[in-house]
């Protein structure tokens, strides 16, 4: 009995006869290609009995009281390109920028963010925080930073409410700590500069902290199998598992960074599972590391994107947690910015990651140009806004609205709950907030609408997804 009672007050519509006894209602909000719904309130829902449900009946079947990974957060992340383009537009188009993204009822409600270790691609140009062969760090300083980036993180984080987790990844250590003497096209660490490395990610926290940035966690490295044309280091698991428990690891700790997330891998879905299982069945790695991050960029051709990875990531190592540290939409081409294919293929990876456990998911780019920039090395990119700076207005892509359908609606600290779907034309998840609320999101890739069932034990409303489109349903 006591258990009972435990799982009614955690759980106010859990499945059986609790949910009998709970009056459910819904609230539905809806993106839809070919109409004017974008994050749009477009009807309720109303519950009646419903015993079992026959099998031609399509349904969304949800489960509150089977839990999972609990929520961090979901945002994107602050470049030097977001933050120079930010800046180049009028007052009023930053402040709606600012509202776009962070304000939790007029916007979609950010609440994660990611940034950079000096210049990645996404910067105007190649740089690092301190000069050449500088091995004790005695001239680190941000001044760079504070043009452009730093301006923005600040403002991002009082539009935001005051708080804002951040997580920061170097794309390269400086060209004199490289086996290549360039901070481009990969290379790797010199052994002999591995703990003057540390000490770089411990220099630049504290400095960040230090100017009013508090910083939640860190990636060890960006894409550390990547020989890219900009910045990129490589590191073997090994490398990458040895430079962890050696170095950076027991730096953070001696610099009073052990609090920090230290995040390993930060690449692709296609080999988390050998650098996951290489890093994390090291005890000594594995104490340092709170979690895999990864990014998309392994399969762009059919449905396949490799979920099933994370799952056995997840399985084998159910005390460490799983982020989407970046993705994007890459060769920009203006004519395309109102594809529909943008925010489908966000809304597709967000309804896998989480029901492959994710904790955490932070889209790359939040803002560039009408050039897909600024660049330093030409390789222009999609975001959910980009800048038209001619006229100084935003245009919004459907990836900005597809994120929102989460990010809006699924709160820091809500828990994953099951939400499974009987056809495949229909995707989801869904999530219980912190106030009890549920939020099921439901995504249509298909031509055709598709009326369907919400079904959460012994009771059942009808309800309609409409072709190409994403909704989340509010449940209280």
């Amino acid at each position: 009995m006591k258990q009972i009672y435990l799982l009614a007050l955690l759980f106010p519509f859990g499945s059986g006869l609790m949910a009998q006894q709970k009056q459910l209602s819904a609230t539905v909000f809806t993106t839809a290609k070919g109409s004017d719904l974008r994050l749009s309130k477009n009807g309720s829902l109303n519950f009646t009995d419903m015993k079992q449900p026959l099998e031609t009946q399509v349904c969304i079947f949800v489960d509150p009281a089977k839990t999972f990974q609990t929520m961090v957060g979901i945002g994107g992340a602050i470049t030097d390109a977001t933050a120079e383009t930010y800046a180049k537009l009028p007052k009023a188009t930053q402040a709606e920028f600012l509202k776009a993204y962070y304000d939790k009822e007029n916007g979609i409600g950010f609440s994660l963010a990611r940034t950079s270790i000096h210049s990645t691609d996404f910067s105007s140009d190649s740089y690092t925080y301190v000069k050449e062969n500088d091995a004790e760090l005695k001239t680190f300083n941000v001044k760079h930073d504070e043009k452009y980036r730093i301006p923005l993180i600040k403002q991002a984080i009082q539009a935001a409410g005051g708080t804002l987790p951040m997580f920061v990844s170097p794309w390269s250590p400086p060209a004199w700590m490289k086996t290549t003497g360039n901070m481009l096209k990969g290379g790797k660490l010199k052994p002999e500069f591995r703990q003057n490395w540390a000490n770089y990610y411990a220099k630049f926290i504290k400095t960040y902290e230090a100017k009013g940035m508090p910083i939640w966690g860190l990636t060890m490295q960006n894409e550390p199998m990547a020989t890219q044309t900009w910045e990129s280091c490589v590191y073997t698991a090994e490398e990458e598992r040895d430079f962890i428990k050696q170095f950076l690891g027991p730096t953070l700790q001696k610099e009073g960074l052990g609090d920090k997330k230290l995040i390993a891998w930060d690449h692709n879905r296609d080999q988390v599972y050998q650098r996951a299982s290489t890093i994390l069945s090291d005890p000594e790695a594995a104490k340092y590391v709170w979690g895999i991050g990864f990014h998309w960029y392994e399969t762009w051709t059919g449905s396949g994107m490799l979920f099933d990875n994370l799952k056995l990531v997840k399985q084998a190592f159910p005390d460490k947690e799983l982020i989407f540290t970046e993705g994007c939409v890459e060769k920009f081409n203006l004519d395309s910015v109102g594809s529909w294919d943008l925010g489908e293929r966000y809304g597709y990876s967000m309804i896998n990651d989480f029901n492959s456990g994710t904790a955490a998911w932070c889209d790359w780019n939040m803002l560039l140009d009408e050039k897909g920039g600024p660049n330093h090395v030409g390789n222009f990119c999609f975001s959910p806004l980009h800048a038209d700076l001619k006229t100084g207005k935003l245009i919004y892509t459907n990836s900005y609205y597809y994120m929102g359908q989460f990010s809006k609606f699924i709160k820091p600290g809500a828990k994953r709950i099951v939400s499974s779907s009987n056809r495949d034309q229909l995707l989801t998840t869904a999530f219980i907030n912190p106030d009890g609320k549920m939020a099921v999101v439901v995504m249509n890739k298909s031509n055709v609408q598709l009326p369907y069932y919400l079904w959460i034990g012994g009771k059942a409303a009808e309800s309609i997804s409409l072709p190409h489109s994403i909704s989340t349903i509010i449940v209280e």
